[in-house]
């Protein structure tokens, strides 16, 4: 479904955007575009008083709070750089915006994502993020089964194949939400608010 409107009580949940996920390569937009992009989206939410979650995914040094399970990929025992967690500067140094850490795929299980938008009134909210299969598919996935909107700007997410983000972005995301680009929502939050 084409994007059609954000509710008054809207915010920007962005997924996994931090040093350790933008470092790898990724199609079909470089990272660097998604920061851009998403950026771009974060001013916009801010400067109409709209919250900014910044979602991030960290486990201990033990690996204790990786979701256990079997599963035909393994699960990654690989040590992780120091300040592979830490969200990227661009999007850093404003302590107005909400901080989520998560330990799964998706942003809602086992965090307090949901009780930080239902306390802020907010009714839909808009992903970007990486990757768009995993992070950002999860996430929105919950959301829908949550009760909010959901919208996603589909050219400020990207994941490891274009196959990947594609399957999300035509055949799972129109039975979820919305999808309009950065450019588009914009656009349309700048017409619906005035602070």
């Amino acid at each position: 479904m084409a994007l059609t409107t954000l509710d008054p009580n809207t915010a920007l949940v962005v997924i996994d955007l931090q040093r350790g996920i933008v470092a790898a390569p990724t199609q079909p937009h470089s990272t660097a575009d998604v920061v851009a992009r998403t950026v771009e989206l974060a001013d916009a939410f801010r400067s109409h008083g709209l919250p900014v979650v910044l979602v991030r995914v960290s486990f201990a040094a033990d690996g204790a709070d990786v979701a256990p399970g079997r599963t035909e990929a393994g699960v990654s025992s690989a040590q992780r750089p120091e300040g592979w967690d830490v969200i990227v500067d661009e999007l850093s140094g404003h302590p107005e915006d909400i901080r989520v850490t998560k330990h799964n795929w998706g942003a809602f299980h086992g965090t307090d994502l949901d009780v930080q938008l239902r306390r802020r009134g907010i009714t839909q909210i808009v992903l970007t993020g990486v990757a768009t299969s995993i992070g950002v598919e999860s996430t929105a996935r919950a959301a829908h089964e949550h009760g909010y909107h959901v919208t996603l700007a589909t050219d400020a997410m990207t994941d490891l194949t274009p196959q990947a983000h594609l399957n999300s972005i035509e055949r799972i995301f129109p039975r979820l939400g919305e999808t309009g680009t950065t450019a588009e929502i914009g656009e349309l939050l700048a017409k619906t608010r005035t602070v």
